[in-house]
């Protein structure tokens, strides 16, 4: 319980700082934009519902939905690969993992998320998508094959608070049958697709 409360209370206070650093800017790529804290904590508990052992990050930024993903597979066995740009950013993500102990289950990449979806030849059996939404109508060429088959799940972030921006990505998983998917109203909504 003493290491739940401590994870809570960290993420709680980082959760402010970031947000606080967003508040004072009006560049949208200068701010952090971390996934809200329902929306993570309600990812953690897929994982653990799931039992997740291989997760895929897409958009790392600072840490913050990483270090829920983590803490999460901290109680599966599981791992993540988290992908980042900014090498700023997914520095300070590390040293957030480093302090919780969290980053024995993290992989951090710096790389171009398009470029990493081309050549990965790995499967996840979770894949959270939460980055520049003018490139998701591209990751879904690739993400189809980096999700198992047998209960894999992709979970899509700001469905509802940017749907227009969505919109052409979300028609295109409609179309697909191989696929069945769901938004949920939790923080900026959630696209939850797996296959049929």
């Amino acid at each position: 319980m003493e290491h739940i409360s401590h994870f809570q209370n960290y993420v709680r206070e980082l959760y402010a700082r970031f947000s606080a650093h967003d508040a004072g800017l009006s560049d949208r790529l200068q701010r952090y934009r971390n996934i809200e804290p329902a929306s993570a904590q309600f990812l953690s508990i897929l994982i653990r519902a799931q039992q997740s052992k291989c997760v895929l990050e897409l958009g790392t930024s600072t840490g913050y939905s990483t270090l829920w993903l983590a803490e999460a597979l901290s109680s599966t066995q599981g791992h993540m690969v988290t992908l980042e740009i900014d090498a700023e950013r997914s520095k300070e993500a590390q040293l957030h993992a480093q302090h919780l102990k969290l980053d024995s289950h993290i992989d951090f990449q710096v790389t171009d998320a398009l470029d990493y979806l081309q050549s990965c030849q790995q499967q996840f059996d979770f894949i959270l998508l939460d980055a520049e939404r003018d490139a998701y109508v591209e990751y879904w060429s690739y993400l189809p094959q980096l999700l198992q088959q047998q209960g894999g799940l992709l979970v899509v972030d700001n469905v509802l608070s940017h749907a227009e921006q969505v919109a052409v990505f979300k028609a295109l998983v409609d179309l697909d049958k191989r696929f069945v998917s769901s938004t949920v109203d939790i923080g900026a909504g959630l696209l939850l697709i797996t296959f049929q």
